[in-house]
């Protein structure tokens, strides 16, 4: 049986959360990850990691977001500059190709929160977000309040997770490379970084993805997969 929603038949639906009442929510974008990854990484690693745990766990996936949050610039020539457009990493400034997600922080709270009362009708338990960074820590300020708020358990990696999560803890590179590459191996091609380690890939942040490896990945996706599921087990015993 699939474990996402957008695949599940109502007796299907109805038997998945009677098991275990979890919902996940992979927060995602459609932006440049480098030449060498899909521009939806951030949602495909997300997406990818929480299949793994709702497979081993239970619970159901919902469809990734790809609108989120992150910090923007405005130049004196008009244009907006948005996340790694205007990183150490991208030289000059400028706007990378395939940038299509960008939302104000009201904005993307309203969707989010909008999502947590939904996920209450349906009768889940218990929601974890996770994904994309801008959008991982805006989600883990106002988990608490709308949990108070709404009467449900919202795991994030800010408040359940602080320490030893390893998806998604760079930006393109050794880490984010590797997961994808044990994810979706399909979407990934290093060979357009080029082999001199002099040219630094354009709006990567991290270690040199060139580093990255499938094995590397396995072994952040399975860390990340045991620590969240540990939390869920306590979530569920609340």
């Amino acid at each position: 049986m699939s474990v996402q929603y957008l695949d599940l038949l109502p007796h299907q639906f109805r038997a998945r959360l009677a098991a275990c009442p979890v919902a996940y929510l992979p927060l995602g974008t459609l932006e440049w990850h480098g030449e060498h990854m899909a521009l939806g990484s951030d949602a495909l690693i997300a997406q990818g990691l929480l299949q793994r745990v709702a497979q081993g766990f239970g619970g159901i996936v919902l469809p990734p977001l790809f609108l989120g949050p992150d910090r923007i610039r405005r130049e004196a020539d008009g244009t907006t500059l948005v996340g790694m457009e205007y990183a150490e990493s991208t030289t000059p400034p400028r706007q990378l190709d395939g940038g299509c997600y960008w939302v104000p922080d009201g904005v993307f709270l309203q969707m989010l929160e909008s999502i947590v009362v939904q996920v209450k009708r349906a009768g889940f338990k218990v929601l974890v977000a996770d994904g994309h960074g801008p959008s991982r820590w805006l989600w883990g300020d106002y988990a608490p309040k709308w949990q108070a708020q709404h009467g449900l358990r919202l795991v994030s990696v800010k408040h359940d997770i602080p320490q030893g999560w390893l998806s998604q803890i760079d930006h393109a590179a050794q880490n984010e490379t590797s997961l994808l590459m044990a994810l979706r191996p399909d979407l990934v091609d290093l060979s357009q970084l080029g082999a001199d380690r002099a040219v630094y890939p354009q709006g990567v942040g991290g270690v040199d993805p060139r580093d990255a490896s499938v094995a590397h990945g396995e072994a952040c996706v399975r860390a990340s997969a045991d620590a969240l599921q540990t939390v869920l087990r306590a979530a569920l015993a609340e």
